[in-house]
């Protein structure tokens, strides 16, 4: 029997490396054209968190990348997007993984808990265990697995940070008493008019989605264009967010608007959304996508892109965007030996969250903060701080004298640290009950708040090479995924120096 992964993101080609290097016959089906997903696809800057958890194919990737440039590993904040996707490919050729490319997932066949095959890209598959690596949780939806989609309930986990939080300042959100109207009483693009849920209530709405764009400052670079379709007057909210400032002797500059530190080599840099208006698109768009068709994801994904490029355009060229932001984007471009099959933004739409499975175990905050809980079942270590990005641009009114004032506000965002913690086996496998054949190690088992903290590649990769050695073992001994000899899943893990707990 064999393994089957469902999509090539760095979490399934370390599934997929992990389970052949047991001499396992594994079959990596790729939506796209691309291996990697935001590892290849500009996020190059890696979110690590406490470097002491780095262990097992995340390492062993860290290294490939110093390697490959001659540097010690970390020497780089990371690779160039054609560098990481050419070290994942070369591991999966090593492998002797079949990897087939342009194939989505179009049907689960599944009974009694177990699936038999999967019908992606017209073609059938069949195999012993199911890997579903993807950012969107297709495989686990289609098998009947159950999960949750979004924000729940402050009550359903009593976690003190789930649900919609209060409106708080900060630098991912505007000044005081920028309207959200034009002179006509309308509201102004990029803002979700959807009506708020109160503090603490759960409302399925995920984090925004964005292009993590690689920009260039090297003399090849490629300007950024201003595309067929182009609308100015979508940025007028922005417009006004700038006469804001500047009434009020606020002064910023591209680092303001866009994270533009060359982090990466050959003068490159993994543009990070900095600021209340920025790479991330919060005018309601992405709710949608975790449970919409493969044409309506299309259409949200262009949306994004079409997005993308009129933020860079605008941001470069329209007057009423303070020089100093104008100059400083004009030093960047588009890089000329990246994405060239995509119009030089990035093949992977950054999906932060989508679907979570409702697995063994359900990681929450209680798991994270304030101290970390021990698991008798742990695969891999998480340390990033729970990390939840705006959820929505809305408004709302100002109770001030004399007259309430309407004012824009970014919500959801929310920063909280956390010290290391385990992730256990049971949050990458689905309740004995509804299947026993499928480990997912992206859309994990957890709330929204844990999820934040999961969510970053680093975590990805360690919970796939745990799925893939778990899936090995599991056609070995001709068990449940819930049932095989997790100790042995440990000595294997640790044996490749997966960091399993800190002395």
């Amino acid at each position: 029997m064999s393994v089957v992964v469902y999509a090539a993101t760095a979490a399934g080609v370390c599934a997929a490396v992990a389970a052949a290097r047991r001499a396992v016959a594994v079959t990596l089906l790729e939506p796209g054209r691309h291996v990697g997903g935001m590892v290849s696809g500009g996020l190059g800057y890696t979110d690590l968190g406490d470097p002491r958890v780095l262990g097992g194919m995340a390492r062993e990737f860290a290294v490939a990348v110093g390697e490959y440039y001659g540097v010690a590993p970390g020497h780089y904040a990371g690779p160039e997007p054609h560098v990481a996707e050419r070290i994942l490919t070369g591991w999966l050729e090593a492998a002797g993984v079949e990897v087939v490319v342009d194939a989505p997932l179009t049907a689960v066949a599944a009974r009694d808990g177990v699936i038999a095959s999967v019908r992606a890209g017209g073609r059938e598959y069949r195999g012993g265990v199911f890997v579903d690596a993807s950012y969107e949780g297709d495989l686990l939806a289609l098998a009947g697995v159950s999960y949750r989609v979004g924000r729940e309930d402050r009550g359903r986990y009593g976690e003190r940070f789930a649900g919609r939080p209060e409106f708080a300042p900060g630098k991912h959100n505007f000044p005081p008493y920028l309207s959200p109207f034009d002179t006509d009483g309308r509201l102004f693009p990029l803002i979700d008019d959807a009506p708020t849920t109160a503090v603490g209530a759960g409302d399925g709405a995920v984090m925004g989605y964005g292009y993590r764009v690689c920009l260039s400052g090297a003399p090849d670079r490629l300007p950024f264009p201003c595309r067929d379709g182009y609308d100015p007057a979508e940025w007028e909210l922005a417009r006004r967010w700038f006469a804001l400032l500047a009434e009020r002797g606020i002064e910023i500059g591209a680092p303001d608007v866009l994270g533009l530190v060359p982090n990466l080599p050959n003068g490159k840099c993994d543009a990070n959304s900095i600021g209340p208006l920025s790479l991330n698109l919060l005018d309601g768009t992405q709710h949608a996508y975790p449970e919409a068709d493969a044409a309506s994801r299309e259409r949200i994904r262009a949306r994004h892109r079409d997005y993308t490029l009129d933020f860079l355009h605008f941001m470069s060229t329209d007057p009423a965007v303070p020089a100093a932001v104008r100059d400083g984007l004009g030093a960047w471009g588009l890089p000329a030996d990246e994405f060239t099959d995509t119009g030089g933004l990035p093949h992977q739409l950054y999906v932060r969250e989508a679907r979570r499975m409702l697995g063994e175990y359900v990681l929450t905050e209680h798991d994270l903060f304030p101290a970390p809980v021990p698991q008798f079942d742990a695969i891999a270590m998480g340390s990033y701080h729970i990390d939840v990005r705006e959820v929505r641009r809305t408004w709302r009114e100002v109770y001030e004298h004399p007259d309430p004032l309407p004012s824009v506000e970014n919500e959801g965002y929310l920063s909280v640290p956390v010290r290391p913690y385990p992730i256990p086996y049971r949050a990458i496998v689905p309740r004995f009950a509804e299947c026993t054949n499928l480990l997912v190690p992206v859309c994990v088992s957890a709330s929204h708040v844990a999820f934040a903290s999961v969510r970053m590649e680093v975590q990805y990769e360690m919970l796939g090479q745990a799925a893939g050695e778990a899936a090995a073992l599991t056609l070995a001994d001709g068990r449940p995924v819930q049932r095989i000899d997790v100790g042995a899943l440990q000595e294997r893990l640790a044996g490749q120096g997966t960091v399993l707990a800190l002395g």
